[in-house]
């Protein structure tokens, strides 16, 4: 008996069940076959549930703070070349913060006899992966469904692996209404891929017991880790064991605790001229995947050379391409061992019999309130840290300004890092994201953003309201963009010119853009504008019971222009 016919389009579905995905971000298509009509004709609305996102960026951006939270991928599913235009910025981000994504995307006919008059004609591109492949892990197109459902399955395998970066699927929109033979699903199984992540080899270990037992100023760099519990613990039974010096990057979230009396904070994105100095110190250093060793050790010793042995965990290396420079200045003098991060530690730990060492509770410092008379970034941080201290909060992204000091991390899951690639305008869309993630969990999930960012991604709000995914959205609202306005001040002062034009082509007012009623024209609870520390007190507290309530809010807060 003649086996039963179906369409491509059921077939990919039916693959992506098999993935056990929850989410599928995608963005309406116009195009009457597009991915998108093919997607939700042949998808149940909860099996995963689709998340309608108004811009491509958005739904790439939600995906990225989603896998921020868990490590795990979401499918994304863009429009056509359009679509995959708007979403580049996006994508590169994901690329810079390594976190795994697959996107489908869609062409019009390739075949040009089969294409409708002006629509399919400019929604079809050749070799459409081009348009992202400096910046993304692997892309296909297939053009049969057998083809497209093993594109499927080889790209989610390797976009979990690691080093991780979104993979791109695109398919021809006829690939969709093709007869399928569904017998041949037999042949992919979702759920296949297992792979064992590298560790270090017997003689690597030896080398770095030996190196290790030999040092005593030890400076340990943690950069690109997961949020696993059980590593997070182990990075400070490394720690204590080896009475180690730990310095962080707010670049990649909560890593170890910053109350630790071993740890030592960077003062923002860069480092501090305390960390510096430890580092100048040090007899040995350990790098477990940091962002810019290169970069760190240039700001250190002028040059991108330690003075003692310094060690790289990492398979970063393994990604690096031509186009894009985002791996940043090596080190020149360093050994790179090219190894899971994570698993390094835990075999260090290992080797060194720390893992009976339970990690120590490290108690709260007492911290005192920085409070001005108008509303500074550091006293909306000392504020915001004072009411939301006894929640279990998830911060979900900071401004460019944020201070590490602003706020103690002491769980992995505490802050989440900031965007990959500094594309602005991710900021919502990831704070939507990694709500998603948290949204079955006890966390209270909060995003500080700038106001600049915030305007750029604000429509991302209304996916959050339509698919009740509680969030607090604070926005430092300075109505600058003020990183530019600090670097047109330096340029200013050292060639002698009028430090009154800095703002010019940068500050957002006259109009003054009223950031509450953008948010709720969305459905979203808006408070604010707020002025001083006082106001912003009181309203955060009724702020934090709307989210409670299951709501989506943004708060105004009108930082004056400082850091």
């Amino acid at each position: 008996m003649e086996s039963p016919k179906t369409f491509g389009s059921d077939s990919i579905a039916n693959l992506i069940r098999s993935y056990g995905v929850p989410y599928l971000p995608m963005t309406p298509g116009a195009s009457f076959r597009g991915l998108h009509d093919s997607i939700v004709n042949h998808l149940d609305n909860k099996d995963p549930e689709l998340l309608i996102c108004i811009h491509e960026e958005h739904a790439v951006a939600v995906a990225h703070g989603y896998a921020k939270v868990t490590g795990e991928p979401l499918i994304v599913a863009l429009h056509s070349n359009v679509g995959l235009m708007h979403a580049a910025m996006a994508i590169y981000n994901a690329w810079c913060d390594r976190v795994p994504m697959l996107i489908i995307g869609a062409t019009g006919p390739l075949d040009a006899e089969k294409r409708r008059p002006w629509i399919d004609w400019i929604h079809t591109s050749q070799d459409q992966g081009q348009v992202i492949r400096p910046y993304c892990k692997w892309d296909d197109q297939p053009i049969s469904p057998d083809a497209a459902l093993n594109a499927i399955s080889r790209g989610m395998s390797i976009t979990k692996s690691l080093p991780r970066a979104p993979v791109y699927i695109n398919c021809d929109t006829i690939l969709f209404e093709e007869e399928h033979d569904p017998s041949t699903e037999q042949l992919i199984d979702g759920t296949r891929d297992q792979t064992e992540l590298p560790g270090l080899t017997e003689k690597q270990l030896e080398r770095l017991k030996s190196a290790i037992s030999s040092s005593k100023n030890i400076v340990i760099l943690l950069g690109r880790l997961n949020r696993n519990q059980n590593n997070f613990d182990n990075r400070i039974r490394l720690a204590e064991g080896l009475s180690a010096t730990v310095i962080t990057d707010l670049r990649t979230g909560s890593t170890f605790p910053t109350d630790h009396d071993l740890h030592c904070p960077p003062d923002n994105l860069m480092p501090s001229e305390k960390s510096s100095d430890v580092i100048r110190n040090a007899d040995l250093v350990l790098s477990f995947d940091w962002i810019d060793l290169g970069g760190l050790l240039r700001n250190t010793f002028k040059s991108p050379v330690a003075n003692c042995p310094t060690f790289h965990f990492s398979l970063d290396q393994n990604l690096i391409n031509g186009w894009s420079k985002d791996h940043c200045e090596p080190a020149r003098n360093a050994t790179t061992l090219l190894v899971d991060p994570n698993t390094a530690v835990n075999q260090l730990v290992d080797i060194f019999d720390f893992a009976k060492n339970p990690p120590s509770a490290v108690q709260p410092k007492s911290r005192k309130e920085t409070i001005d008379d108008s509303l500074s970034m550091r006293s909306l941080a000392s504020v915001a840290y004072s009411v939301l201290q006894s929640e279990q909060v998830t911060l979900i992204r900071t401004p460019i300004s944020w201070r590490s000091e602003d706020w103690v991390f002491s769980d992995p899951l505490d802050h989440l890092g900031f965007d990959g690639g500094g594309g602005i305008g991710s900021g919502v869309g990831m704070a939507v994201g990694g709500a998603l993630a948290l949204k079955r969990s006890n966390r209270l999930p909060v995003a500080i953003l700038g106001d600049g960012d915030y305007l750029m991604g604000v429509s991302g709000l209304w996916t959050a309201v339509h698919h009740n995914i509680p969030v607090l959205i604070i926005v430092a609202n300075n109505r600058s963009f003020f990183n530019d306005e600090l670097h047109q001040e330096r340029i200013a002062i050292a060639r002698d010119r009028d430090v009154n034009n800095k703002g010019i082509g940068i500050r957002l007012d006259e109009p003054d853009v009223d950031l509450v009623s953008m948010a709720t024209a969305q459905g979203c609870v808006g408070f604010g504008p707020i002025y001083t520390s006082d106001d912003l007190r009181q309203e955060l507290k009724l702020a934090v019971k709307q989210v409670k309530a299951g709501k989506v809010v943004v708060v105004d807060a009108r930082v004056s222009r400082s850091y």
